[in-house]
């Protein structure tokens, strides 16, 4: 048996929209559990996902990206589901793009940072869209601001340093036991996580047309021995919007529906009957029960 202690606790991924949150917490864990897209503000509520390896047990949170909250109910929300990710964790870890460097939206992410007491590390990633000595001035200014124990270069999309990442966070946890069982990736409810999976296909297919304007809820998710059958409501602000999700003869919501439901069996390991339904309700964003926080 090792001498060493065990250690578990909570490392917050912090950001702006679109530096790679989500995409380095399905890296880390190996499997797709938070959706993803090219589109700012994609994630909307934490996520938790479970890493063991000997000798400790890492809960990564996937949150929201932090921005300037609009005047939406749900924007504020999202920031606010970012921000209490902080005050919980056991260390920070703040993104920000090799290729964008430090910008002036960063500066709530580094605010969090300077206002925590937990050990923080900066993660650079996308190092892959850049050549290798222009990541050098982002460290030095990085290393400048004192505020981090580790700096680390990664790219979450080919899995650079990404290993090293989860190392040097999981040293600095406090010792303690497991927190979740082993055997789970992560706590997040199955419908839930089944409703994001059909969002991030309509914002996929949808581009610029539908970006944010739209939120999916599971009415009914039923399990059988060979069979899980799920329902799900798409909701959207206006006639028009309706017509985009749907498409001529229904070919849109055909897509949506078929590549969601291959995600969801690919998962889930059963096959998957989903039916899909598309309604108009104005303003849907100011009932916090459509935001499906878990």
């Amino acid at each position: 048996m090792s001498d060493q202690p065990f250690r578990s606790g909570f490392v917050a991924l912090l950001g702006r929209p679109n530096v790679g949150k989500s995409t380095l917490f399905n890296r880390i864990l190996g499997e797709k559990i938070a959706i993803t897209s090219n589109k700012p503000q994609t994630t909307r509520n934490r996520i938790r996902g479970i890493h063991n390896a000997p000798g400790a047990q890492t809960v990564f949170v996937d949150t929201p990206g932090l921005h300037d909250p609009r005047k939406k109910d749900l924007n504020r929300a999202m920031v606010a589901n970012a921000r209490e990710a902080a005050v919980d964790a056991n260390v920070l870890a703040l993104l920000i793009s090799a290729k964008d460097g430090f910008r002036e939206d960063d500066e709530i992410g580094l605010d969090l940072v300077r206002n925590r007491e937990q050990p923080s590390v900066l993660v650079i990633n996308k190092i892959d869209q850049i050549l290798r000595p222009e990541v050098l001035p982002v460290i030095e200014k990085a290393a400048a601001l004192n505020l981090f124990k580790e700096i680390i270069p990664v790219s979450a999309l080919k899995g650079d340093n990404v290993t090293h990442f989860v190392e040097v966070v999981t040293k600095m946890l406090p010792e303690g036991p497991a927190l979740f069982p082993t055997d789970i990736l992560t706590d997040q409810a199955e419908r839930i996580w089944a409703a994001e999976i059909v969002r991030e296909k309509i914002i996929r297919h949808t581009e610029e047309e539908l970006p944010y304007s739209t939120t999916v809820t599971v009415e009914t998710f039923e399990e059988d021995k060979d069979l899980i059958k799920i329902r799900a409501l798409i909701l959207v602000e206006r006639d028009s919007q309706k017509g985009i999700v749907i498409g001529r003869g229904g070919s849109m919501l055909k897509r949506i529906g078929s590549e969601a439901r291959r995600d969801l069996e690919n998962f889930l390991g059963i096959k998957v009957y989903l039916e899909l339904f598309v309604r108009v309700q104005k303003e849907w964003w100011r009932n916090p029960e459509n935001w499906n926080q878990g």
